[in-house]
């Protein structure tokens, strides 16, 4: 009973459990969500998928960014080595191109001061000359006989009358400036082919230098090329002039190099000294706001200074004076009143040191040189020292020697010849450097008169090898073969040569146009002769 009892119960609760209206189908919708599930499963597969294969392109993408970087590096590690080793192998070309050029020049520099005895040095020279008719001994004779002698007569009496004007026209000029404030002007020299006997082209112009001082207590202290300092290679030959107290030590004490502080002062120089006014260094013709001497201001001071002394003298002369060329301080002119002129030129300069080497404000130009580099520059002049070094050599020279002819005739062919087809980059200046050298050059005895045809030759030759070098050194700078009686500064003799045919280097048209001029010159040597000469069918035909 028990038992059927339980049964039935069991079953009951069977029954209750089992019915649908006690626990409805829950489980009803299970196949519809599992397919959703198994979609969104997919898209999410898929979007793995995606991200999977994006983030193996970046992957690859940044490894392929890494190789070229390195690749790169490896570029640049190369290029920074290769440049090294280039930059080594140039350094080492430069070195070797500069010792050779050094050695180049120092063998030229030997074969130049050496010329004397060689007398092959000259037969490798003178291509130019093949064929070139050469006038003899007898038509050279005659021509300088009829056509240079002549003239000596002329620059004698016009020297003279020159410099007895120069004289009385410089002190009235002293008589007319302010002795505490204005330069102190000194006695003019002659200088250049008029006091050297050897110009030979008219119109005949003396040249005249005029030394002039700062008045008290200032003085010059000048500075070259050569004193030590580096300067460019356009301002070789050139220095600049610094007005100073003569009581200041410009290389000794630095307090005008350095500020002190207000607190300080300097023991050696009062603060007068080393403080002045614009308007003071002007008023002694110094570039704005500097101490360096200006060539432009030195000449307005003494266009005007040589103005008021001739209005003090005019009543004296029964000629005029005026000035000649505007750019030159110093080219005057004598106008008589019979229509004839004389032309000079009184130039002021600055005497360097204790030497006869003299700072110079304006020099002549000529198609070959070159604009000073600032108006605080002043060009150097050698010219007493040339004028003295040929009156030495000529007392040791045979009578009546050859070396001025040489020059005259030189210098008259070439400014013949310029006159025919235009100016050239040559100067009377290069033709009297060529002269100089061949006097240290050559001895004595082969100055003789009767070797005036050989000297002539020679120095043609001698033009002519410079020129196709492009190369013709200062006679004196350089040279430490000048005469110890010259007295020549030894800062000069140890300086390196100055080229004065340097301007050729940098105006290629200048030069050809001077090489054409000289070949030209050459061909047309024994008709410019001749015309000046009475005819003498006897000529040396160059080979």
């Amino acid at each position: 009973m028990p038992v059927g009892i339980f049964r039935v119960c069991l079953v009951v609760i069977t029954a209750i459990v089992n019915h649908p209206l006690l626990f409805p189908k829950e489980n009803g919708t299970v196949p519809e969500n599992a397919e959703e599930i198994i979609q969104k499963m997919k898209e999410r597969e898929e979007s793995l998928r995606l991200e999977k294969l994006r983030l193996e392109q970046e992957i690859a993408h940044q490894e392929a960014m890494q190789k070229t970087l390195e690749k790169a590096a490896e570029v640049v590690e190369e290029s920074k080595e290769e440049k090294v080793r280039w930059d080594m192998w140039t350094a080492l070309s430069m070195v070797i191109f500069l010792l050779i050029e050094l050695w180049r020049q120092d063998f030229q520099e030997g074969i130049w001061q050496d010329t004397g005895g060689e007398e092959d040095d000259m037969a490798v020279l003178g291509k130019a000359f093949k064929g070139v008719a050469f006038p003899d001994k007898a038509v050279l004779a005659s021509f300088y006989e009829k056509r240079i002698l002549g003239t000596t007569g002329d620059m004698a009496r016009m020297r003279e009358m020159v410099e007895g004007f120069a004289d009385d026209l410089l002190e009235a000029l002293r008589s007319v400036c302010n002795r505490d404030a204005d330069m102190e002007v000194e006695d003019c020299m002659g200088v250049g082919s008029m006091y050297e006997n050897w110009r030979v082209r008219k119109p005949f112009v003396c040249d005249l230098i005029v030394p002039f001082a700062p008045p008290e207590p200032y003085c010059f202290r000048s500075q070259t090329w050569c004193s030590g300092d580096s300067f460019p290679p356009d301002e070789q030959g050139y220095g600049t002039i610094k007005v100073c107290r003569a009581d200041e030590d410009v290389t000794g004490c630095i307090c005008d190099k350095t500020k002190l502080g207000e607190d300080m002062l300097c023991l050696l120089h009062s603060q007068a000294n080393t403080t002045r006014p614009s308007s003071e260094m002007e008023d002694l013709l110094c570039f704005k706001n500097t101490q360096y001497l200006d060539a432009d201001q030195v000449m307005k001071w003494f266009q005007i200074a040589v103005t008021k002394a001739w209005n003090r003298i005019s009543h004296k002369y029964e000629f005029d004076l005026s000035f000649s060329l505007l750019d030159s301080p110093g080219a005057l002119k004598i106008k008589f009143r019979s229509g004839k002129s004389i032309a000079f030129n009184l130039t002021p300069v600055v005497q360097y040191e204790n030497s006869d080497v003299y700072f110079i404000s304006h020099f002549p130009r000529s198609g070959l040189a070159a604009d000073l580099p600032s108006s605080t520059h002043w060009f150097l002049t050698f010219a007493v020292y040339e004028r003295r070094f040929i009156q030495l050599v000529s007392k040791m020279l045979p009578a009546n020697a050859c070396h001025v002819s040489c020059l005259q005739i030189l210098s008259f062919l070439h400014g013949k010849q310029c006159s025919l087809t235009g100016p050239s980059g040559l100067t009377n200046y290069h033709l009297k450097t060529v002269m100089l050298h061949l006097l240290q050059a050559r001895p004595s005895q082969d100055w003789a008169p009767e070797k005036l045809e050989a000297r002539l030759q020679d120095m043609l030759k001698f033009l002519e090898k410079c020129l196709h070098e492009k190369k013709l050194y200062h006679f004196f700078i350089g040279n430490r073969k000048v005469p110890a009686e010259l007295g020549f500064p030894i800062i000069f003799q140890r300086a390196e040569p100055l080229n004065l045919f340097r301007p050729f280097v940098l105006h290629r048209d200048v030069y050809r146009k001077t090489v054409d001029t000289f070949h030209e010159m050459l061909r047309n040597m024994s008709a410019l002769i001749n015309e000046y000469t009475v005819h003498i069918p006897l000529l040396i035909v160059c080979s």
